[in-house]
């Protein structure tokens, strides 16, 4: 059965491009040409779509809000979205990503920019089937999205949560700092790695008395080690 890619996108130029050539990849493809139309098509469970590519730069509703409002919907919090737009500076890419999309792509782009784009954001949600981490303190359940240290449930924001989750799913081996950018951020990052070192703290803070499962590998990366319950 084929996967369904719902555009968000008022230029029809473009929505038309995206249209012929993912369909030639085998896609099945809606299209919304604006916020609140493509919100409804994102909540109809009949033909809920595999993947999202959302403008900004929408009438009414803009896609920032609506990006927003997927997330806090159950049927879409996990919903991948690639954010398309000719917004191309750092904040506004980091603003996008800290609102929950998995990937961001600026205008002008290529088709095969897309596509390789698409794929690897399948690619990693795919691989996402491990549902739950369980130690002697932490636990992590994939499926929720909900984190709990010593039986205490941790608030973590959609970013924090996948670093983590990023972290876990490859335990005992160390993640360069690049690597953590590239598969959380969803995008090379050539910017000031002290984005990620900033994230790690603020994890850590909110894990407290788990905090010790993130081990710093200095000059490298982060390493995920699990926690113990401390001896009696």
């Amino acid at each position: 059965m084929p996967q369904t890619i719902l555009i968000i996108e008022d230029e029809a130029d473009i929505a038309e491009s995206l249209r012929y050539n993912l369909e030639r990849e085998g896609f099945k493809i809606q299209i919304a040409e604006s916020g609140e139309k493509g919100l409804r098509l994102a909540l109809n469970e009949s033909v809920a779509p595999t993947l999202i590519i959302l403008d900004l730069m929408l009438p009414g509703m803009s896609g920032l809000e609506l990006c927003r409002r997927l997330r806090r919907e159950p049927q879409t919090k996990k919903t991948p979205i690639i954010m398309l737009t000719a917004k191309s500076s750092e904040s506004d890419k980091v603003t996008g990503l800290e609102l929950g999309a998995d990937d961001y792509i600026t205008k002008p782009f290529s088709i095969k920019e897309v596509l390789a784009r698409i794929n690897a954001v399948l690619r990693r949600t795919d691989n996402d089937s491990t549902r739950r981490y369980e130690d002697e303190k932490l636990c992590v359940d994939f499926e929720d999205m909900r984190v709990f240290c010593c039986g205490q449930e941790v608030k973590l924001t959609r970013k924090e949560f996948a670093l983590l989750a990023n972290l876990v799913k490859n335990s005992g081996r160390v993640a360069t700092r690049q690597n953590l950018l590239d598969n959380v951020w969803g995008y090379s990052y050539f910017g000031d790695t002290r984005t990620l070192d900033v994230h790690i703290r603020r994890l850590r803070q909110k894990l407290g008395p788990c905090s010790e499962c993130i081990e710093t590998v200095v000059g490298v990366g982060y390493r995920f080690v699990g926690n113990k319950s401390a001896e009696k």
